[in-house]
Protein backbone atom coordinates (compact mmCIF):
# COMPACT_ATOMS: atom_id res chain seq x y z
CA UNK A 1 0.00 0.00 0.00
CA UNK A 2 2.85 2.57 0.73
CA UNK A 3 4.78 1.70 -2.63
CA UNK A 4 1.08 2.40 -4.38
CA UNK A 5 0.85 6.11 -2.30
CA UNK A 6 4.77 7.10 -3.10
CA UNK A 7 3.50 6.02 -6.84
CA UNK A 8 0.16 8.45 -6.68
CA UNK A 9 2.61 10.83 -5.66
CA UNK A 10 5.27 11.18 -7.56
CA UNK A 11 1.95 11.18 -10.70
CA UNK A 12 1.07 14.22 -8.99
CA UNK A 13 4.20 15.98 -9.92
CA UNK A 14 4.60 14.36 -13.11
CA UNK A 15 0.85 14.74 -14.94
CA UNK A 16 0.18 18.24 -16.42
CA UNK A 17 -2.38 19.78 -14.18
CA UNK A 18 -3.52 22.99 -14.96
CA UNK A 19 -1.98 25.69 -13.24
CA UNK A 20 -5.49 27.08 -11.48
CA UNK A 21 -5.58 23.58 -10.27
CA UNK A 22 -2.23 23.68 -8.83
CA UNK A 23 -2.63 27.09 -7.07
CA UNK A 24 -5.74 26.83 -5.98
CA UNK A 25 -5.60 27.14 -2.12
CA UNK A 26 -7.82 24.54 0.02
CA UNK A 27 -10.29 26.05 2.57
CA UNK A 28 -8.98 27.15 6.04
CA UNK A 29 -11.58 26.38 7.25
CA UNK A 30 -11.79 22.68 6.22
CA UNK A 31 -8.61 22.85 7.93
CA UNK A 32 -9.48 24.02 11.07
CA UNK A 33 -12.44 21.74 11.12
CA UNK A 34 -9.89 18.81 10.89
CA UNK A 35 -8.30 20.11 14.17
CA UNK A 36 -11.73 20.97 15.84
CA UNK A 37 -13.06 17.35 15.53
CA UNK A 38 -10.32 16.49 17.95
CA UNK A 39 -11.69 15.25 21.56
CA UNK A 40 -12.61 17.91 23.94
CA UNK A 41 -12.14 20.88 21.31
CA UNK A 42 -14.93 23.46 20.91
CA UNK A 43 -15.40 24.28 17.60
CA UNK A 44 -16.42 28.41 17.13
CA UNK A 45 -14.92 27.86 13.78
CA UNK A 46 -17.07 26.51 11.13
CA UNK A 47 -20.21 28.11 9.31
CA UNK A 48 -22.16 25.21 10.79
CA UNK A 49 -25.38 25.50 12.07
CA UNK A 50 -27.15 23.87 15.14
CA UNK A 51 -27.60 19.62 14.27
CA UNK A 52 -29.71 19.40 17.04
CA UNK A 53 -32.22 21.95 15.44
CA UNK A 54 -32.23 19.86 11.80
CA UNK A 55 -36.37 18.87 11.50
CA UNK A 56 -35.38 15.17 10.89
CA UNK A 57 -38.96 13.53 11.53
CA UNK A 58 -40.34 16.35 8.95
CA UNK A 59 -37.57 15.73 6.68
CA UNK A 60 -38.00 12.01 6.88
CA UNK A 61 -41.72 12.33 6.63
CA UNK A 62 -41.26 14.64 3.31
CA UNK A 63 -38.73 12.02 2.23
CA UNK A 64 -41.75 9.14 1.53
CA UNK A 65 -43.88 12.30 0.41
CA UNK A 66 -41.40 12.42 -2.26
CA UNK A 67 -41.68 8.76 -3.10
CA UNK A 68 -45.32 8.34 -3.32
CA UNK A 69 -45.59 11.68 -5.17
CA UNK A 70 -42.79 12.25 -7.64
CA UNK A 71 -40.83 8.82 -7.35
CA UNK A 72 -40.48 9.00 -11.45
CA UNK A 73 -39.33 12.88 -11.68
CA UNK A 74 -37.40 12.51 -8.35
CA UNK A 75 -35.30 9.93 -9.36
CA UNK A 76 -34.80 10.46 -13.47
CA UNK A 77 -32.31 13.45 -15.14
CA UNK A 78 -34.23 16.82 -14.39
CA UNK A 79 -34.16 20.27 -16.12
CA UNK A 80 -31.33 21.82 -15.41
CA UNK A 81 -32.99 25.02 -14.09
CA UNK A 82 -34.62 22.51 -11.43
CA UNK A 83 -37.70 21.22 -10.17
CA UNK A 84 -40.31 23.82 -11.04
CA UNK A 85 -42.56 23.39 -7.85
CA UNK A 86 -39.33 24.72 -6.38
CA UNK A 87 -38.73 27.13 -8.07
CA UNK A 88 -42.05 28.35 -7.79
CA UNK A 89 -41.94 28.10 -4.41
CA UNK A 90 -38.75 30.40 -4.25
CA UNK A 91 -39.93 33.28 -6.27
CA UNK A 92 -43.08 33.02 -4.03
CA UNK A 93 -41.02 33.81 -1.02
CA UNK A 94 -38.78 36.55 -2.29
CA UNK A 95 -42.32 38.27 -3.49
CA UNK A 96 -43.30 38.32 0.24
CA UNK A 97 -40.04 39.88 0.93
CA UNK A 98 -41.05 42.77 -1.95
CA UNK A 99 -38.70 41.13 -4.77
CA UNK A 100 -41.24 41.10 -7.79
CA UNK A 101 -39.09 37.79 -9.69
CA UNK A 102 -40.69 35.15 -12.06
CA UNK A 103 -40.25 31.38 -11.54
CA UNK A 104 -38.43 32.00 -14.85
CA UNK A 105 -35.58 34.31 -13.12
CA UNK A 106 -34.79 31.30 -10.44
CA UNK A 107 -31.67 28.52 -11.45
CA UNK A 108 -31.55 26.12 -8.78
CA UNK A 109 -27.95 25.30 -7.50
CA UNK A 110 -26.27 22.87 -6.02
CA UNK A 111 -25.87 24.84 -2.85
CA UNK A 112 -25.04 28.98 -2.50
CA UNK A 113 -21.36 27.87 -2.78
CA UNK A 114 -22.24 26.47 -6.65
CA UNK A 115 -23.88 29.15 -7.18
CA UNK A 116 -20.92 31.74 -6.56
CA UNK A 117 -18.60 29.35 -8.99
CA UNK A 118 -21.22 29.33 -11.74
CA UNK A 119 -20.98 33.42 -11.29
CA UNK A 120 -17.70 33.51 -11.65
CA UNK A 121 -17.91 31.09 -15.20
CA UNK A 122 -20.34 33.72 -16.08
CA UNK A 123 -18.35 36.75 -15.73
CA UNK A 124 -14.59 36.31 -14.72
CA UNK A 125 -11.45 35.50 -17.05
CA UNK A 126 -7.92 36.32 -15.87
CA UNK A 127 -6.95 39.41 -14.63
CA UNK A 128 -10.80 40.63 -14.48
CA UNK A 129 -11.58 42.60 -11.18
CA UNK A 130 -13.90 41.90 -8.44
CA UNK A 131 -14.52 44.33 -6.00
CA UNK A 132 -15.20 43.26 -2.49
CA UNK A 133 -16.14 44.21 1.10
CA UNK A 134 -13.30 44.83 3.38
CA UNK A 135 -13.36 41.65 4.96
CA UNK A 136 -15.31 39.52 2.53
CA UNK A 137 -16.34 35.49 2.94
CA UNK A 138 -13.65 33.60 2.57
CA UNK A 139 -15.50 31.09 0.48
CA UNK A 140 -16.12 33.32 -2.22
CA UNK A 141 -12.54 34.18 -2.66
CA UNK A 142 -11.77 31.04 -3.24
CA UNK A 143 -14.87 30.14 -5.81
CA UNK A 144 -13.76 33.18 -7.82
CA UNK A 145 -10.01 32.33 -7.26
CA UNK A 146 -10.11 29.55 -10.10
CA UNK A 147 -11.17 32.15 -13.12
CA UNK A 148 -8.15 34.15 -11.48
CA UNK A 149 -9.40 37.72 -11.13
CA UNK A 150 -8.09 40.90 -9.68
CA UNK A 151 -9.39 41.10 -5.86
CA UNK A 152 -10.09 45.31 -5.21
CA UNK A 153 -11.51 45.62 -1.10
CA UNK A 154 -13.92 48.74 -0.91
CA UNK A 155 -13.83 50.13 2.67
CA UNK A 156 -16.56 49.43 5.26
CA UNK A 157 -18.04 50.52 8.76
CA UNK A 158 -20.94 49.64 11.12
CA UNK A 159 -23.22 50.47 8.09
CA UNK A 160 -21.63 48.44 5.23
CA UNK A 161 -19.47 49.33 1.95
CA UNK A 162 -19.20 53.03 1.83
CA UNK A 163 -20.73 54.05 -1.51
CA UNK A 164 -18.18 56.86 -2.05
CA UNK A 165 -15.17 54.55 -2.21
CA UNK A 166 -17.02 51.98 -4.15
CA UNK A 167 -17.46 54.93 -7.42
CA UNK A 168 -13.94 55.47 -6.69
CA UNK A 169 -12.63 51.99 -7.34
CA UNK A 170 -15.35 51.60 -9.98
CA UNK A 171 -14.18 54.46 -11.86
CA UNK A 172 -10.48 53.58 -11.52
CA UNK A 173 -10.55 49.48 -12.09
CA UNK A 174 -13.86 48.93 -13.90
CA UNK A 175 -14.98 45.64 -11.99
CA UNK A 176 -16.43 42.80 -13.51
CA UNK A 177 -19.34 42.75 -10.54
CA UNK A 178 -19.25 44.03 -7.07
CA UNK A 179 -19.61 41.12 -4.57
CA UNK A 180 -21.52 41.94 -0.80
CA UNK A 181 -23.44 40.04 1.43
CA UNK A 182 -25.49 42.68 2.45
CA UNK A 183 -27.84 40.93 5.34
CA UNK A 184 -25.87 39.54 8.44
CA UNK A 185 -22.24 39.72 6.59
CA UNK A 186 -19.90 36.58 6.93
CA UNK A 187 -17.77 37.23 8.47
CA UNK A 188 -18.70 40.76 10.28
CA UNK A 189 -22.68 39.98 11.05
CA UNK A 190 -23.06 43.47 9.66
CA UNK A 191 -25.95 45.02 7.32
CA UNK A 192 -25.92 47.04 4.69
CA UNK A 193 -28.06 50.20 5.83
CA UNK A 194 -31.12 51.25 3.34
CA UNK A 195 -29.66 54.15 2.62
CA UNK A 196 -26.48 52.69 1.38
CA UNK A 197 -28.19 50.00 -0.47
CA UNK A 198 -29.99 52.58 -2.21
CA UNK A 199 -26.62 54.81 -3.35
CA UNK A 200 -24.71 51.53 -3.98
CA UNK A 201 -27.38 50.47 -6.76
CA UNK A 202 -27.09 53.78 -8.13
CA UNK A 203 -24.01 53.61 -8.73
CA UNK A 204 -24.44 50.21 -10.13
CA UNK A 205 -26.74 51.27 -12.65
CA UNK A 206 -24.42 54.78 -13.37
CA UNK A 207 -21.49 52.23 -14.25
CA UNK A 208 -23.68 49.17 -15.49
CA UNK A 209 -21.61 46.85 -13.40
CA UNK A 210 -24.00 43.86 -11.53
CA UNK A 211 -24.29 43.07 -7.58
CA UNK A 212 -23.82 39.80 -6.59
CA UNK A 213 -25.63 39.72 -3.12
CA UNK A 214 -24.70 36.49 -1.49
CA UNK A 215 -27.53 36.39 0.56
CA UNK A 216 -27.78 33.12 2.87
CA UNK A 217 -28.77 34.72 6.44
CA UNK A 218 -31.77 36.98 5.19
CA UNK A 219 -33.83 35.08 7.06
CA UNK A 220 -32.15 34.77 10.10
CA UNK A 221 -33.05 38.37 11.74
CA UNK A 222 -33.90 38.19 14.85
CA UNK A 223 -34.10 41.73 16.29
CA UNK A 224 -33.66 44.81 14.67
CA UNK A 225 -35.75 46.36 11.78
CA UNK A 226 -36.47 44.73 8.45
CA UNK A 227 -33.83 45.93 5.34
CA UNK A 228 -35.53 46.02 1.96
CA UNK A 229 -33.47 43.33 -0.10
CA UNK A 230 -31.15 44.68 -2.49
CA UNK A 231 -32.71 42.78 -5.41
CA UNK A 232 -35.84 44.95 -4.70
CA UNK A 233 -34.14 48.17 -4.81
CA UNK A 234 -32.06 46.84 -7.90
CA UNK A 235 -34.09 44.13 -9.78
CA UNK A 236 -32.36 45.64 -12.85
CA UNK A 237 -28.89 45.06 -11.55
CA UNK A 238 -28.67 42.64 -8.81
CA UNK A 239 -28.23 38.81 -9.00
CA UNK A 240 -29.30 37.52 -5.43
CA UNK A 241 -27.88 34.18 -3.98
CA UNK A 242 -29.86 31.90 -1.64
CA UNK A 243 -29.76 28.77 -0.03
CA UNK A 244 -31.54 26.47 2.66
CA UNK A 245 -28.73 25.07 4.12
CA UNK A 246 -28.84 27.67 6.74
CA UNK A 247 -32.73 27.59 7.64
CA UNK A 248 -33.29 23.38 7.16
CA UNK A 249 -30.15 21.81 6.61
CA UNK A 250 -27.17 22.50 4.47
CA UNK A 251 -26.65 18.64 3.54
CA UNK A 252 -29.25 18.87 1.05
CA UNK A 253 -26.91 20.55 -1.03
CA UNK A 254 -29.47 23.12 -2.77
CA UNK A 255 -29.87 26.85 -2.98
CA UNK A 256 -30.38 29.34 -6.26
CA UNK A 257 -29.61 31.68 -8.48
CA UNK A 258 -32.44 34.94 -9.12
CA UNK A 259 -31.52 36.99 -12.09
CA UNK A 260 -33.56 38.79 -14.77
CA UNK A 261 -34.33 36.23 -17.28
CA UNK A 262 -32.07 37.51 -20.17
CA UNK A 263 -29.21 36.87 -17.36
CA UNK A 264 -30.69 33.67 -16.71
CA UNK A 265 -29.77 32.41 -19.92
CA UNK A 266 -26.59 32.68 -19.95
CA UNK A 267 -26.39 31.57 -15.54
CA UNK A 268 -28.51 28.21 -16.76
CA UNK A 269 -25.25 27.52 -19.73
CA UNK A 270 -23.06 27.56 -16.79
CA UNK A 271 -24.86 25.10 -14.72
CA UNK A 272 -25.18 22.69 -17.21
CA UNK A 273 -21.55 22.72 -17.87
CA UNK A 274 -21.02 22.06 -14.21
CA UNK A 275 -23.49 19.17 -13.31
CA UNK A 276 -26.36 19.31 -15.98
CA UNK A 277 -29.00 19.54 -13.07
CA UNK A 278 -29.27 19.53 -9.15
CA UNK A 279 -30.24 16.85 -7.07
CA UNK A 280 -34.06 16.11 -8.21
CA UNK A 281 -34.68 14.44 -5.19
CA UNK A 282 -33.68 16.81 -2.80
CA UNK A 283 -35.32 19.40 -4.35
CA UNK A 284 -38.83 17.48 -3.98
CA UNK A 285 -37.82 16.88 -0.23
CA UNK A 286 -37.45 20.58 0.42
CA UNK A 287 -40.49 21.39 -1.55
CA UNK A 288 -42.89 18.93 0.27
CA UNK A 289 -41.29 20.11 3.70
CA UNK A 290 -41.92 23.50 2.89
CA UNK A 291 -45.81 22.33 1.18
CA UNK A 292 -46.61 20.16 4.49
CA UNK A 293 -46.25 23.83 6.35
CA UNK A 294 -43.08 23.28 8.22
CA UNK A 295 -40.55 25.95 6.55
CA UNK A 296 -42.17 29.14 8.49
CA UNK A 297 -42.06 27.77 11.93
CA UNK A 298 -39.09 25.79 11.82
CA UNK A 299 -37.20 29.13 11.09
CA UNK A 300 -39.13 30.51 13.58
CA UNK A 301 -37.34 28.19 15.90
CA UNK A 302 -33.95 29.19 14.18
CA UNK A 303 -34.09 32.51 14.78
CA UNK A 304 -35.32 31.85 18.82
CA UNK A 305 -32.41 29.82 19.36
CA UNK A 306 -29.85 31.82 17.49
CA UNK A 307 -30.77 34.69 19.14
CA UNK A 308 -30.60 32.83 22.67
CA UNK A 309 -27.10 31.75 21.78
CA UNK A 310 -25.91 35.38 20.80
CA UNK A 311 -27.03 36.76 23.94
CA UNK A 312 -25.75 34.66 25.79
CA UNK A 313 -22.03 34.46 23.99
CA UNK A 314 -21.83 37.98 24.04
CA UNK A 315 -22.76 38.18 27.72
CA UNK A 316 -19.68 35.63 28.15
CA UNK A 317 -17.10 37.86 26.25
CA UNK A 318 -18.27 41.00 28.25
CA UNK A 319 -17.57 38.96 31.09
CA UNK A 320 -14.49 37.20 30.42
CA UNK A 321 -12.80 38.80 27.28
CA UNK A 322 -9.76 40.99 28.38
CA UNK A 323 -10.30 44.75 28.25
CA UNK A 324 -9.76 46.36 24.96
CA UNK A 325 -11.18 43.41 23.42
CA UNK A 326 -13.94 44.70 20.85
CA UNK A 327 -16.46 42.68 18.79
CA UNK A 328 -19.83 43.33 16.59
CA UNK A 329 -23.51 41.89 18.11
CA UNK A 330 -25.23 41.30 15.39
CA UNK A 331 -28.87 41.34 14.32
CA UNK A 332 -29.01 38.16 12.85
CA UNK A 333 -26.97 35.55 11.10
CA UNK A 334 -24.58 33.04 12.33
CA UNK A 335 -21.62 34.97 13.28
CA UNK A 336 -19.63 37.80 15.79
CA UNK A 337 -16.75 39.22 14.78
CA UNK A 338 -13.73 40.04 17.32
CA UNK A 339 -11.15 42.51 17.17
CA UNK A 340 -8.18 41.70 20.03
CA UNK A 341 -6.57 44.66 21.42
CA UNK A 342 -3.02 45.38 20.77
CA UNK A 343 -0.88 43.86 18.40
CA UNK A 344 -1.75 40.03 18.59
CA UNK A 345 -1.65 37.70 15.48
CA UNK A 346 -4.91 35.57 15.97
CA UNK A 347 -3.09 33.39 12.97
CA UNK A 348 -0.14 33.09 15.27
CA UNK A 349 -2.61 32.60 18.50
CA UNK A 350 -4.86 29.70 17.03
CA UNK A 351 -2.13 26.97 17.41
CA UNK A 352 -2.09 27.78 21.32
CA UNK A 353 -5.86 28.13 21.09
CA UNK A 354 -6.49 24.56 19.62
CA UNK A 355 -4.11 22.85 22.19
CA UNK A 356 -6.15 24.69 24.60
CA UNK A 357 -9.67 23.22 23.66
CA UNK A 358 -10.69 25.93 21.66
CA UNK A 359 -11.16 26.52 17.55
CA UNK A 360 -12.07 29.89 15.65
CA UNK A 361 -11.64 31.02 11.92
CA UNK A 362 -8.51 33.57 12.41
CA UNK A 363 -9.56 37.03 10.53
CA UNK A 364 -6.89 37.64 7.73
CA UNK A 365 -8.49 35.23 6.10
CA UNK A 366 -11.66 36.56 5.18
CA UNK A 367 -9.40 39.81 3.18
CA UNK A 368 -8.99 40.47 -0.72
CA UNK A 369 -6.11 42.73 0.53
CA UNK A 370 -4.82 44.48 3.08
CA UNK A 371 -4.94 41.67 6.10
CA UNK A 372 -6.09 43.10 9.38
CA UNK A 373 -4.37 39.77 11.54
CA UNK A 374 -5.81 40.89 14.99
CA UNK A 375 -9.32 39.51 14.33
CA UNK A 376 -11.17 35.94 14.13
CA UNK A 377 -14.71 35.06 13.46
CA UNK A 378 -16.62 32.72 16.23
CA UNK A 379 -20.06 31.37 14.89
CA UNK A 380 -22.10 31.02 17.89
CA UNK A 381 -25.86 29.15 16.65
CA UNK A 382 -23.67 25.67 16.86
CA UNK A 383 -22.97 25.29 20.58
CA UNK A 384 -24.86 24.56 23.93
CA UNK A 385 -24.31 27.46 26.45
CA UNK A 386 -22.06 25.67 28.25
CA UNK A 387 -19.60 25.13 25.50
CA UNK A 388 -20.11 28.75 24.75
CA UNK A 389 -19.15 29.48 28.34
CA UNK A 390 -16.34 27.11 28.75
CA UNK A 391 -15.26 28.29 24.83
CA UNK A 392 -14.97 32.00 25.97
CA UNK A 393 -12.96 31.02 29.06
CA UNK A 394 -10.44 29.10 27.01
CA UNK A 395 -10.29 31.62 24.68
CA UNK A 396 -10.01 34.20 26.97
CA UNK A 397 -7.50 32.98 29.06
CA UNK A 398 -5.27 32.20 24.99
CA UNK A 399 -5.89 36.20 24.33
CA UNK A 400 -4.68 37.21 27.68
CA UNK A 401 -1.77 35.39 27.56
CA UNK A 402 -0.74 35.63 23.67
CA UNK A 403 2.60 38.23 22.99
Amino acid sequence: MGEINKNVDALVDEWQFSRNARELQSSIIREILKDSSKPGVINFGGGLPAPELFPVEKIRKACLDVMDKHAVSALQYGLTTGVKELRELIASRMRKQGVEVTTECIQITGGAQQGLDIVGRAFLESDSVVLTETPTYLGALQAFSFYRPKFVSVETDNDGIIPDDVEEKMKKYKPRFIYVVANFQNPTGRCISNKRREALVEIARKYRCPIIDDNPYGELRFSGQHLTPLKAIGPDIVIELGTFSKIISPGLRIGWICSQPSVQTIIERMKQACDLHSNSFTQYVIYEFAAAGHLDPHIETVRKAYSERRDFMVGMMKKHFPKGTTWTEPEGGLFLWVKVAGNLSTSAMLKDAIAAGIAYVPGKFFYSEKADDTTMRLNFCNATNANIEEGIKRLAKVIASAK
